[in-house]
């Protein structure tokens, strides 16, 4: 498949990067955030942590939801830069704050961009892509796996040497904000993105677009299977360090190369499937990796630290079962959004990424305090039978719906 990459292109790869390192700085140094700004989470605070996630999460919603109107009065372009320039000042501002009732309104700032980065950026990789939309979102995806899993061994590189946690989130700050210019730059005549026409934008509101996806029992179907995709993903990525921590004895870093095998995974995956997977063969992807990922996902269960006689190859095991996993769970997210955009075609297209995205995020919430509720009750190592369960409910319902509307199903009127 022949792909051909221009300038925003390569400014929504940049955007996907720095997207991840920003959701991810705060988590992997909260310990002394936590520490500096008096909310010690061995003494209690981890509460008052935790916050800082579910405050970001309520502001990413919110903006998300307001990304369709975004789009209709500014353009997704404007949009895009914008939304980068309000997350990296966000983070930037949190290194800077001397208290943890400072560091919130930041930390809400930054949730402010990130909700109009996440809903606008698949949208806007697909608008320039639209003869072949699936393989150029697989591959700006994979970006998000790249952001992920540098940041999660440059955090803990610099943690190791004694780099100030201010210092690190002050970096993953500046270059977010670095990358709104491959947005907001002034255009070349030779490189113009393709804005939906004002005057076509006005002509159905955005309520009108909602309604009418609102109608569609598939676009339930899909917003599901993103609901537990995303939860399969995320919860994969948020617990694979603490599992092999905990559970293995292992060195912080054996954790941090556990999700980075992981985020290795998802990027070759994502990036490859974009590559060299036709577009027409979506669902038989989606279906190959869901139904291949139970028994993958299920051997991090039964793996033990004395299946192997040396604690090395126990590792070794570990990270090629997280690898494989990701392998498996890459086109959760990317590939259904387009999927579900194909299997409705007269629905607005930018809503419905909107939407899916807007499922996806409190999957992710979901299943990660679901999997932590278990883990308290059973055991980290139990804890990881949800992501086999979530895999095989996510294929079985695109079987499912595929059965029910074959081929080119009669879509819903606007």
């Amino acid at each position: 498949m022949s792909l051909q990459f221009r300038r925003y292109d390569y400014a929504a790869f940049f955007a996907f990067a720095a997207y991840a390192a920003s959701s991810l700085a705060i988590p992997l140094v909260l310990v002394d955030m936590g520490r500096s700004l008096n909310f010690p989470l061995d003494q209690g605070g981890m509460g008052t942590g935790g916050a800082l996630h579910v405050c970001r999460s309520l502001t990413m919603m919110v903006l998300l939801l307001s990304c369709g109107a975004l789009a209709n009065r500014f353009g997704k372009r404007l949009s895009m830069g914008v939304a980068m320039v309000i997350m990296g000042a966000g983070i930037l501002l949190c290194a800077m704050a001397p208290s943890y009732w400072m560091a919130l309104p930041c930390i809400l700032l930054a949730g402010a961009g990130e909700g109009i980065c996440e809903g606008l950026a698949t949208p806007f990789v697909n608008d320039m892509h639209t003869d072949e939309p699936g393989a150029y979102v697989n591959i700006a995806h994979s970006f998000w796996s790249v952001g992920t899993v540098g940041v999660v061994l440059v955090v803990c590189a610099l943690n190791a040497i004694g780099v100030p946690w201010r210092g690190i989130v002050a970096a993953v700050g500046a270059i977010a904000l670095a990358s709104s210019l491959g947005f907001l730059w002034k255009e070349s005549p030779d490189c113009i993105y393709p804005e939906t026409p004002p005057a076509t934008a006005k002509e159905d509101g955005v309520w009108a677009k909602s309604t009418a996806i609102f109608a569609s029992w598939r676009f339930w179907l899909y917003c599901f299977c993103m609901l537990v995709g995303a939860g399969a993903e995320f919860g994969l990525t948020f617990w694979s360090a603490s599992f092999i921590q905990l559970n293995f004895h292992a060195s912080t870093w054996a954790g941090a190369l556990g999700t980075a095998s992981l985020g290795l995974g998802m990027f070759i995956g994502r990036y490859c499937y974009g590559r060299f997977i036709p577009q027409k063969n979506l669902f038989q992807l989606l279906q190959a990796a869901s139904f291949g990922g139970v028994p993958v996902s299920l051997g991090l269960v039964f793996i033990r630290p004395d299946t192997f006689s040396s604690p090395a190859m126990v590792l070794a095991a570990l990270y090629g079962l997280l690898f494989l996993s990701g392998l498996c769970v890459a086109p959760y997210w990317p590939s259904l959004q387009v999927y579900g955009v194909l299997r409705l075609p007269k629905l607005d297209s930018t809503m419905l990424y909107v939407y899916f995205s807007s499922v996806g995020i409190p999957g992710c919430g979901l299943f990660t305090w679901l999997m932590g509720v278990v883990g308290d009750h059973f055991g980290l190592r139990c804890t990881f039978l949800l992501a086999p369960v979530a895999m095989f409910i996510y294929g079985l319902l695109l079987t499912v719906e595929r059965h029910l509307v074959p081929e080119k199903p009669t879509p819903c009127s606007p």
